[in-house]
């Protein structure tokens, strides 16, 4: 079965995008960052053991964007809070394993990606942990629809982002892999760059 990585993107508008960071180095950096960045991650993740998929907001002018490479597959994220989107482009994609990653983390490679596939073999979900309690990367092994109860109670942007995720799909196998950062502020930057 094909391996999805699919890469939950917003335009990067000034003051649409990365809006935390912006407040502390500026809209337009923040937005500069972040096109750098994504441009820089799908350069480094094309690789032929997955198909990528871009996940974008807003919908209609992120699926019109010239800001991504035409040739990647584009989807909308629609609207409600990232629980609610990731189980949508769960749903969404083919049968087969299906991992999801945002563009804020700077540190994925290659190596990361295959590992979390690879964790798909003998688990049913993984999960990559990010050191704020939350999650860069989220996958399921697709064999039929994502858990009713996913993503159910998770306090987004706290740090029980990951341990609420756990626990709401309760009696399926989980791994974690790899611990990455990804950047909301600029104490997160500065510490990338040390």
């Amino acid at each position: 079965m094909t391996r999805h990585l699919v890469v939950m993107l917003k335009v990067p508008e000034v003051g649409r995008v990365k809006t935390r960071l912006g407040r502390e180095i500026g809209m337009t950096n923040a937005a500069w960052w972040f096109r750098h960045q994504t441009t820089a991650l799908l350069r480094r993740l094309s690789d032929p053991r997955w198909q990528i998929t871009l996940a974008v907001s807003p919908d209609q002018k992120g699926m019109q964007s010239r800001q991504y490479p035409a040739h990647f597959p584009r989807i909308p994220q629609g609207s409600g809070n990232l629980g609610g989107r990731m189980e949508r482009i769960l749903q969404h994609m083919p049968v087969g394993p299906v991992c999801i990653i945002g563009g804020d983390v700077p540190g994925i490679q290659p190596s990361h990606i295959e590992a979390a596939f690879r964790s798909l073999g003998q688990h049913e979900a993984v999960f990559g942990p990010a050191y704020d309690g939350g999650f860069w990367l989220v996958g399921l092994k697709r064999i039929s629809r994502p858990p009713p109860t996913l993503f159910q109670n998770v306090r987004w942007s706290t740090k029980h982002a990951l341990s609420d995720s756990i626990a709401s799909i309760p009696d399926m196998r989980i791994a974690l892999t790899d611990h990455l950062q990804d950047v909301d502020t600029k104490a997160d930057l500065i510490s990338l760059s040390r």
